[in-house]
């Protein structure tokens, strides 16, 4: 076992990493001002039926009205879809399944993204340990990363077994019950049930806009999420939190009670494994790789674009090996970088042409390997001729440069702002223009401290003709806080 997951409790903000042999692979932030939405379950109504775009907007109370497509709504027919948990391929039509004013069980698949409303569902899902619980589905079906078809049977024949013919709902068999004893999916099942009977007696009584069932903070989304057999321990910096973690593993994960450390260390924990570190290389545009080269990441509103360069790295006998070597490399911190910051969508990765097929082959395995271990959904093409990759990577929660950062704002996120000479020459333009059309005695130029240095230097002379040309005097002053892009002509 070399993974470990470390925790840090602070005022208003839970973060959780989890490092694989020292390296640090995913991180999860949790602040109370901005908890995740996702999983929550809320009693909602209607607003709005839009049958060009085949969904509804429905309020639940939320800041922004959230959204809900046809195919996420629940027919008879979807229900015996449960193996693969999808809606039909053939949807009908949304006037048919909803209408304006109604009241609806709905659950967030997607957190609100930068101006989007919530995703939703009606197709109710509902996570335990091992399985998850469909209200409205039918039948059991086991996760497709539990690859051994010997386990899949026995997983499928124990839960079978325990289903009676009267019981609603069905289920699908985690990930993390691969080995799990039968007796531990049957307590699952059973909890299950029994929190579908509570959650069904408040929704019924609940308001539109209410919300009926949250999802579990951080620190035991982390337990029952993330933590699986090889984790090998559990490092938490607060001993409260340390103690409802264990509470919680005593009832759902006995083995891993004792794996719940508390960490008492002087520095923070964060600093100690070089975490702080990390997250801050993964605000980062550019990526160095141990050989030399680099990766560029470029995210924008539509996709996200990775670029691989050779950089330094010289060092095999030919270009197409320096070449595959390289994209070799990248690829695995390809994959590790897309956990780390989370990023979701669209995704074109733009690796250095490779003249063998064979090396495209072989680098597009080691992409599909590396990705193995990630929890969010993707699909990847094959290699274009140009090199490039198209893949998806399923995108459910803001990803970690938009939960820290926003954007900036002299550039307003565009990532350049225009030069000093271009402010000049604007500001040249400006007092054209504003002497055509006024009657002043004088004009007075505000502008950042960069541009009216300029002004004073390089631009003198022209600030002179300009002088003569309106027959007026012009006057530079300094403002501290503006912006180099930003200035004011003022006349007086």
């Amino acid at each position: 076992m070399t993974s470990e997951v470390l925790v840090n409790i602070s005022p208003r903000e839970t973060r959780a990493a989890l490092l694989d042999e020292g390296v640090l692979q995913e991180l999860f932030i949790e602040r109370a001002n901005k908890r995740g939405l996702i999983s929550n379950i809320y009693k909602g109504r209607v607003s709005r039926v839009l049958p060009g775009m085949q969904a509804a907007f429905i309020d639940v109370g939320l800041e922004r009205t959230a959204f809900l497509h046809a195919s996420d709504i629940v027919t008879p027919s979807d229900a015996e879809q449960v193996e693969a948990n999808h809606k039909a391929d053939i949807t009908e039509n949304i006037q048919s399944l909803v209408s304006e004013g109604q009241e609806i069980l709905v659950q967030v698949l997607k957190d609100p993204l930068g101006t989007k409303g919530a995703r939703l569902t009606t197709f109710i899902t509902i996570p335990s340990r091992y399985l998850v619980f469909m209200p409205k589905g039918r039948g059991v079906g086991v996760s497709s990363r539990i690859e051994d078809e010997v386990e899949r049977t026995r997983l499928r024949s124990a839960m079978i077994e325990f289903i009676r013919p009267d019981d609603t709902g069905g289920y699908i068999v985690r990930t993390a019950a691969e080995g799990a004893s039968a007796d531990a999916l049957r307590a699952d099942m059973l909890f299950l049930q029994k929190l579908w009977t509570v959650l069904g007696e408040k929704s019924a009584y609940a308001k539109p806009g209410q919300l009926v069932h949250a999802d579990l903070p951080l620190t035991l989304r982390v337990l029952r999420d993330v933590v699986l057999s090889g984790v090998a321990k559990i490092s938490v910096d607060q001993p409260e939190a340390q103690q409802v973690m264990i509470e919680f593993a005593r009832t759902f994960i006995p083995d891993m009670c004792e794996r719940i450390e508390l960490f008492q260390g002087d520095r923070p924990i964060f600093d100690l494994y070089g975490v702080e570190e990390e997250i801050q290389r993964s605000l980062d545009r550019k990526v160095l790789l141990k050989s030399g080269g680099y990766l560029i990441f470029d995210q924008t509103e539509s996709m996200t674009t990775i670029d691989v360069n050779t950089g330094a790295y010289v060092g095999h006998r030919t270009l197409e090996e320096t070449i595959f070597r390289t994209n070799l490399e990248a690829a695995v911190a390809i994959a590790r970088q897309l956990r780390l910051r989370n990023l979701g969508g669209i995704i074109i990765i733009d690796f250095i042409d490779m003249e063998e097929e064979e090396h495209r082959h072989q680098v597009l395995q080691a992409l599909e390997k590396a990705l193995t271990g990630d929890h969010a959904k993707t699909q990847i093409s094959t290699v274009s001729p140009l090199g490039l990759v198209e893949m998806t990577r399923k995108r459910t929660r803001e990803s970690l440069e938009h939960m820290l950062c926003k954007s900036c704002p002299a550039c307003e996120g565009r990532g350049f702002v225009k030069t000093i000479e271009t402010v000049c020459y604007e500001i040249f333009r400006e007092i054209l223009r504003q002497a055509k059309q006024f009657q002043f005695q004088e004009l007075m130029v505000l502008a950042s401290q960069d541009v009216v240095e300029r002004l004073l230097d390089e631009e003198s002379a022209a600030l002179a003709e300009l002088e003569v040309h309106i027959g007026k005097p012009i006057r530079l002053q300094t403002e501290s806080l503006y912006q180099q892009d930003q200035y004011d002509v003022v006349l007086m």
